[in-house]
C-alpha cells in the first residue's frame, strides 16, 4: 500500500480503533454492574433463582460457624450465588454437605455466579 493511500485511510482507521476499544471497555465494565446482586462485603448470599432472582439467603461470620455444614432453610434451593467473605465456600447439593452430590469451592472476595451448576441446599465456609 503506497504511503499516500495510507495517509487517505488512516483518519478512517483511527476511528475504527478507537469505536474497538470503547466496544471492549464498555462490555468490561456492564459485567460487574450485572454481577452486583445487592450482596454486601464480607457475606455469601444465595438466590433461589438464576441471575440472582428472588429473596436472598445471607451468611457471614457472625452466622455462620467456619468448618461446619450449614443445610439451607426448608423449601430453599439456591440456584446463584455470590461469594464476598474472605474465605472459600463450599456449595453441596446436599443439604447435609454431602461428597457423594455434586459440590464445588469457590474462593472468597468476589466470586459471582448467575447460574449455579447444580441447585445448593447445604454450604461449607472454610478457615
Amino acid at each position: 500500500m503506497s504511503s499516500r493511500r495510507l495517509r487517505a485511510r488512516l483518519p478512517h482507521l483511527l476511528v475504527l480503533a478507537v469505536v474497538g476499544l470503547l466496544t471492549s471497555a464498555g462490555v468490561a465494565q456492564a459485567a460487574p454492574s450485572q454481577a452486583d446482586p445487592g450482596c454486601r462485603k464480607d457475606e455469601f448470599c444465595l438466590w433461589p433463582a438464576d441471575d440472582y432472582g428472588g429473596e436472598a439467603q445471607r451468611f457471614d461470620l457472625r452466622t455462620a460457624n467456619p468448618g461446619e455444614c450449614i443445610p439451607l432453610p426448608e423449601g430453599f434451593d439456591g440456584s446463584s450465588f455470590a461469594n464476598l467473605l474472605s474465605r472459600d465456600v463450599t456449595v453441596y447439593q446436599s443439604e447435609e454437605c454431602s461428597t457423594e452430590g455434586d459440590f464445588v469451592t469457590y474462593p472468597g472476595g468476589g466470586t459471582f455466579v448467575p447460574d449455579a451448576p447444580f441447585l445448593v441446599r447445604g454450604i461449607q465456609i472454610w478457615e
